[in-house]
């Protein structure tokens, strides 16, 4: 019978290299930005109630008035709201729907992207998102809520699926659904779900589709590009 020391495998094993998904990230790691993601929202949202007294109407909360996304305040100077309204939510309705979305798409987008790729699409879907609302919405309406990061990881996994040459039809199916509600429900933005959707396709595709070699440097530049283009958008809808 043979025998190896331990620190002689151990050894042996560090040198083997794991698994890689499309998008180059190892194989094996768990979701950790997705339940970041959720408790921060949640405690964002707690914060709005308790600031307004009252589950639903934590729109009258003063952190609603200083971080929602407003196309006239951006312009007039107050450029973090592009960002800090996608973690605002009006009632709890609104912040189950999207949680529960986040919680559902996110596990397998992150477990395949990796936790700094899936944190960099999310972050760049809520910002085309802003894109869209500040490009054709009217200066004094007031938009918040993840949704827009949200349909970017649906039409991420879309384009994950198709990468991977399994059936996406499921999820075409989940983003014409939520489509139709958009349009349908008065209140919703469409035009930040759209822009959402379309962008998180877009970063998402960059990563799966980068090639092998240089992959890293090809990924963070494709991220770096599409997230200054949506901020040369929100610039040029504020100088419009």
């Amino acid at each position: 019978m043979g025998y190896q020391c331990v620190d002689c495998v151990a050894q042996g094993r560090s040198g083997v290299r794991r698994g890689t998904t499309v998008a180059g990230a190892e194989l094996g790691g768990k979701p950790i930005v997705v339940p970041a993601l959720i408790v921060l929202n949640t405690a964002i949202f707690v914060w709005t109630v308790a600031q307004a007294g009252s589950l639903n109407g934590n729109v009258a909360a003063p952190l609603f008035r200083e971080w929602a996304l407003v196309p006239g305040l951006v312009a007039a100077g107050e450029w973090w709201r592009v960002l800090t309204s996608g973690f605002l939510h009006i009632g709890p309705i609104h912040l189950l729907f999207n949680m529960m979305a986040l919680w559902v798409l996110g596990r397998d987008m992150e477990t395949v992207l990796g936790r700094g790729r899936f944190l960099a699409v999310y972050l760049v879907a809520l910002l085309g998102g802003a894109a869209a609302v500040m490009l054709f919405y009217a200066p004094n309406q007031m938009v918040a809520g993840a949704s827009g990061a949200v349909f970017g990881l649906m039409g991420g996994l879309a384009v994950v699926l198709r990468r991977m040459r399994v059936p996406a039809g499921q999820v075409i199916g989940l983003i014409v659904v939520n489509v139709v509600i958009s349009v349908v429900i008065p209140g919703i933005s469409l035009i930040g779900h759209l822009g959402g959707l379309v962008v998180g396709a877009a970063a998402t595709a960059a990563l799966v589709y980068a090639p092998p070699r240089n992959r890293t440097a090809v990924q963070a530049g494709a991220l770096g590009a599409l997230a200054l283009l949506m901020l040369l958008v929100i610039v040029g809808a504020v100088l419009l």
